[in-house]
């Protein structure tokens, strides 16, 4: 959707797009607002507030925006995989331990949310327990913690009590789901790029490759790519309009490097020591051709090299609405 602005409800586009990643509040504003026609900032929060969508910590243990109905699938897709991962790392604290905090708070989380200081406090003040009674008990982060209007995403929610139950999915299921979601807004795409994003294993994404109806190509390396088999394949020539890109927006990320929006070249300049969680950028003509940021009412443009006029004239009338968007 960054070719054409669509005019679609929110989850329909979270659903397109691979999700949206959510540890920035203002990036999903950003993000949305540089895919979806007319959007209004209110439009975000109102629908999170009414549960239409919701942010979770999901795909690699990181907090993303999705649609209430993607919620479930997503999070029994990689439910296992982050405990796994959890396991190795952490030799002081026991999954029984956690998985037995868990089931304690589950009727805490009934009676309403819950702040990370008095989650904190129900766990003892123990932060290794606070950050990993996620992976045993599914919490969603519920307004108007995490908007733009409040920032930090601090108040908690059981999935359960917030969405409703998950209902008979299985992990296959929940998988294919998640492959799908993923080719999506990604594909074409190999195997392990949808394992990277996803945070699983690849011998967990092989077998849904095989049940799933997919279209498959050759990719220029000869690794076979596979993709939705409706999914558009513009042609090279379409024209790229100007569009700004938020912190952390996932086409940057590596798993995303066969979309062909951010050059190599310019990856250092996007990720560094600096700015592990990437710097806010823009893109001209498909490509990433700098960055940029917000201050006293106006966009403050680093281009990474010199832009033709006629860009330059789009862009900034792009940075313009974008400030309105800010202000």
């Amino acid at each position: 959707m960054l070719l054409e602005r669509v005019s679609a409800p929110l989850p329909r586009v979270l659903e397109r797009m691979g999700c949206l990643q959510a540890q920035y509040a203002p990036s999903m504003y950003v993000g949305l607002w540089s895919r979806v026609q007319g959007l209004e900032r209110e439009a975000v929060t109102r629908a999170l507030e009414r549960r239409k969508v919701v942010q979770g910590t999901l795909m690699r243990s990181t907090i993303h925006l999705v649609s209430a109905a993607d919620y479930w699938p997503l999070a029994i897709a990689v439910r296992e995989a982050r405990r796994e991962r959890w396991t190795r790392t952490r030799k002081n604290h026991s999954a029984g331990a956690v998985a037995a905090a868990a089931r304690r708070l589950r009727s805490r989380f009934a009676e309403g949310p819950l702040s990370r200081t008095e989650l904190s406090e129900e766990l003892g003040r123990d932060p290794v327990m606070v950050n990993a009674i996620g992976l045993w008990l599914d919490l969603v982060r519920v307004p108007p913690s995490g908007t733009w209007e409040r920032r930090r995403a601090d108040l908690y929610a059981a999935a359960e009590d917030w969405l409703g139950e998950p209902g008979e999915i299985g992990r296959d299921q929940a998988v294919d789901h998640t492959v799908r979601r993923y080719l999506a807004g990604f594909g074409p795409a190999a195997r392990d790029e949808i394992a990277d994003w996803a945070g699983l294993p690849p011998k967990r994404i092989a077998p849904a490759l095989g049940r799933i109806r997919l279209r498959r190509f050759l990719g220029e390396d000869g690794e076979e790519l596979v993709d939705l088999p409706r999914a558009p394949l513009p042609d090279p020539d379409t024209p790229a309009p100007p569009r700004f890109l938020p912190t952390w927006d996932a086409t940057l990320l590596v798993h995303a490097r066969r979309t062909g929006i951010l050059p190599e070249e310019h990856r250092p300049k996007v990720f560094n020591a600096r700015t592990p969680q990437s710097m806010p950028t823009f893109i001209v003509d498909g490509e990433v051709a700098g960055s940029w940021g917000y201050d006293k009412g106006k966009l403050k443009l680093e281009p990474f090299g010199r832009l033709a006029k006629t860009a330059r004239r789009e862009l900034d009338r792009e940075a313009a609405r974008l400030a309105d968007f800010h202000a």
